[in-house]
């Protein structure tokens, strides 16, 4: 089993999802050979509440998550929880985290210590480090040089990001290589296309789109490479890959930032631009190749759904659901969900039922008369005043067009359901702490090496 997790992919960021200025071969193929959603949900739209949600099943507000963590964090993902790694250990598997961790930079938040037997990379953003190239903002200096990590050892600082995805790759298949005579399990998350924008030699000019397309690109070709080492080792039949991203795109960095397509904003907001995105899944013989699905489905469901397929009798609840029979049947299968709630920095800023999605009051960070950056250097939100407003996302899923007067009924009913919500997960917008929420895991200091002078 496989999982590739994107950085800052927008919806309209891949091919078949309508990119422009670049091409993806690869996922192109993977989605002709499997099955493509076009509701598929990050559960939160930023990076670290969204990985938590991906590793666990669970609304990160349930795990204590709720917001980026930062170099020298001191907590992390509680080892209390569950991972879909600890769950496949307990059926055979071996397991990889290779890429993006963010959950944690301290050894007891790392991966090694929530059910993988090895780890490889970046435990926090791409941007968080002191050096100007990487990091333009006033505050590069406070942060650490760049580590790149394997298992808990700091291997180097600094690492030349333009070999990031390359050495993500070649490590994930000999990772691979040395498991597929065994049931294995490897989480592979890309740095990119996370700002700042590093592409290799072999890509850099490679598309019209410039650097971004760049990134893309050899993401794509990454993916080539790894399915093309399932069908070297002849285990291609019998690995589920899934690909998708942590969230919608970063708009404000313009040029290096991505596209949500039809959807409205993107990163760091609950409209359909930060949550909804590209999603594809392949399983030859199983799954039907050339399937799409509109079918509403998250992140938070392929923990579930990749238990049950390696026969774990999970005993803990999840806020996803298993859609293994979804994947297989797409089309007569429907969306598990009854309702999906939109949460932002523990605010409770929207809900979704079927097609209808209320927002709920609250303020955020929108291009609507922003500027976009240039170059790898932000531009500035304008930060706007939204909501109660209510949307068909059937007839509108651009949501420009509120209609609560319309229909009271369904307002009423949703601002129902986001009650409950707040009362169980928490709400920041009201100050409701939530009667369903776990701590973070917490240690007394930084980890003492992210102290040290470089």
């Amino acid at each position: 089993m496989i999982v590739i997790f994107t950085d800052d992919q927008g919806y309209a960021d891949v091919g078949v999802y309508g990119a422009e200025g670049f091409e993806t071969p690869s996922l192109d193929k993977m989605a002709e050979e499997g099955l493509r959603f076009t509701s598929f949900y990050a559960v939160n739209a930023a990076c670290t509440p969204s990985r938590a949600a991906l590793l666990t099943g669970l609304y990160p507000e349930r795990v204590g998550l709720p917001e980026v963590l930062f170099p020298r964090a001191t907590i992390g993902l509680n080892p209390e929880e569950t991972t879909v790694a600890e769950l496949l250990k307990t059926q055979g598997y071996r397991t990889a985290a290779v890429g993006k961790w963010h959950l944690g930079d301290h050894p007891a938040f790392l991966p090694t210590n929530h059910g993988f037997d090895s780890y490889f990379g970046i435990p926090y953003s791409n941007d968080m480090s002191p050096d100007s190239l990487n990091n333009p903002r006033h505050n590069a200096g406070q942060h650490p040089g760049l580590p790149l990590v394997r298992d808990t050892t700091i291997i180097e600082r600094e690492p030349d990001q333009s070999t990031l995805t390359a050495r993500y790759t070649n490590e994930a298949i000999r990772f691979i290589e040395a498991n597929h005579d065994r049931p294995f399990f490897l989480y592979l998350a890309h740095s990119f296309p996370h700002v700042p924008l590093w592409a290799s030699d072999r890509f850099r000019g490679s598309t019209s789109r410039g650097l971004y397309g760049d990134v893309i690109a050899e993401i794509d070709a990454s993916v080539g490479e790894i399915l093309a080492t399932l069908y070297r080792l002849r285990v291609d039949e019998e690995t589920i890959v899934f690909f998708t991203s942590d969230n919608g795109p970063w708009l404000v960095m313009g040029n290096h930032g991505g596209s949500a397509g039809p959807y409205r904003e993107g990163k760091a907001t609950t409209f359909e631009g930060g949550h909804r995105v590209p999603a594809i899944v392949r399983w030859p013989r199983r799954i039907p190749a050339g399937a799409v699905s509109d079918e509403l489905v998250t992140a938070m469901d392929i923990t579930p759904t990749v238990a049950r397929l390696a026969g774990v009798d999970a005993k803990q609840d999840f806020d996803g659901f298993d859609v293994s029979d979804l994947l297989r049947r797409p089309d007569s299968q429907k969306s598990p969900y009854d309702h999906f709630f939109y949460f932002r920095s523990g605010e409770l800023r929207g809900v979704r039922q079927g097609r209808w999605k209320l927002h709920l009051p609250h303020t955020f960070a929108s291009m609507d008369g922003g500027e976009e950056g240039k170059d790898g250097i932000p531009g500035r939100y304008n930060y706007r005043e939204f909501g109660p407003a209510l949307f068909d996302l059937l007839n509108d899923p651009g949501e420009s067009r509120d209609v609560a007067g319309q229909h009271p009924d369904v307002v009423q009913r949703l601002t129902q359901l986001a009650e409950r919500g707040r009362t169980e997960l928490g709400d920041a917008l009201t100050g409701s702490t939530g009667s369903d929420v776990r701590p973070p895991g917490r240690v007394g200091q930084p980890w003492a090496p992210q102290l040290e002078d470089e």
